[in-house]
């Protein structure tokens, strides 16, 4: 079994309020931290922001280019490009049907909730409308599970020498290093690059940091959401499983500016829908830190949504159970 990191820190977005410095001070931090800012895609080496905020605390960073070293990758093996192209092909097919189904599961949902019956029908009828999303989310995961497995069994990525030179480079750094920091960004993009590596399994007695769509892709399972988007009213939906480091909890980040606290339906919809899981909001300057798999501490304002349709600040202190079924990327 791979070694557990020494922490996982979730935080709050850090572009205009940053508090990795005081996570890290906290940990006692001193040496070289590791950089994965994938997310960021073309601009993943515009780190000076990164660089100049740990500076405070005379912490090195060294980026570990995860986007450009994966399009060295695909350069060096045409094979593998082609069929990795198709395979991320696949999965946004996958996605868009899980996704025609998933609306019409919550279309079918809010028509039920409208209906006048007696309280023990509603509910019950309640409760029958959320396992079947529940079910469709099951299901996208296993057959994402299942296609990626089918990818690795036939092209054997970590085998393969273009891969392997670069994921040799990329252990060396996160071996020297005290701990990882994981920028937000484009959480799809983020995920295919540390998945394309095998960064997990570096990982092992590390402090992680982690915000935005980093803090989603090191949970168990990365749910893109938005109640307010620009194309109008927007369906909370699965996008695949992460690396599963900090357990138990549905990431929410920005959620002063992605949810509507005040529809008590939509928070009771998604809390019910990925309970027992907690979904855990991350606003700026908030902070949760996980050590041997429990909520250590909290601060900053980190709230969770409840199934009765409130919110409240986490107070969590236990152990939180791993997701059923979770398969690890």
């Amino acid at each position: 079994m791979p070694k557990a990191p020494r922490a996982v820190v979730l935080l709050g977005a850090q572009r205009f309020d940053p508090t990795l410095v005081e996570a890290v001070k906290d940990l006692g931090i001193k040496g070289r931290i590791a950089a994965i800012t994938a997310g960021w895609q073309e601009r993943e080496e515009e780190d000076d922001d990164l660089e100049e905020h740990l500076a405070t605390l005379s912490v090195t960073t060294e980026n570990l280019r995860l986007h450009a070293r994966a399009e060295e990758v695909f350069r060096a093996d045409p094979e593998f490009h082609k069929a990795h192209r198709e395979r991320q092909a696949l999965l946004r097919h996958r996605q868009d049907f899980y996704r025609i189904r998933l609306e019409h599961a919550l279309d079918a949902a809010q028509v039920i909730r409208q209906r006048q019956a007696p309280e023990a029908i509603l509910e019950d009828e309640a409760h029958a409308s959320i396992q079947a999303i529940r079910d469709l989310d099951h299901m996208h995961l296993s057959r994402c599970a299942i296609d990626r497995g089918e990818f690795e069994d036939r092209y054997r990525p970590l085998k393969r020498p273009a891969l392997a030179k670069h994921r040799s480079e990329i252990a060396e750094i996160i071996a020297g290093s005290e701990g990882v920091a994981i920028a937000g960004g484009h959480v799809a993009s983020l995920l295919n690059r540390l998945d394309l590596f095998g960064i997990a399994p570096m990982l092992g007695g590390k402090a992680i940091f982690a915000w935005c769509a980093g803090a989603m892709a090191i949970s168990e399972r990365v749910v893109l959401f938005h109640d307010s988007p620009p194309q109008g009213v927007g369906a909370a939906e699965v996008l695949d499983a992460g690396l599963g480091l900090a357990p138990g909890v549905v990431v929410l980040p920005q959620p002063e500016f992605r949810l509507r606290l005040d529809d008590k339906e939509r928070v009771q919809l998604m809390a019910r829908r990925f309970a027992p899981a907690v979904c855990l909001a991350m606003p700026e300057r908030s902070r949760a830190r996980w050590k041997s798999g429990r909520v250590e501490s909290q601060q900053g304002g980190v709230f969770e949504l409840r199934e009765d349709g409130t919110h409240a600040l986490s107070v969590a202190r236990h152990s939180v159970p791993p997701m059923k079924g979770h398969v690890a990327s």
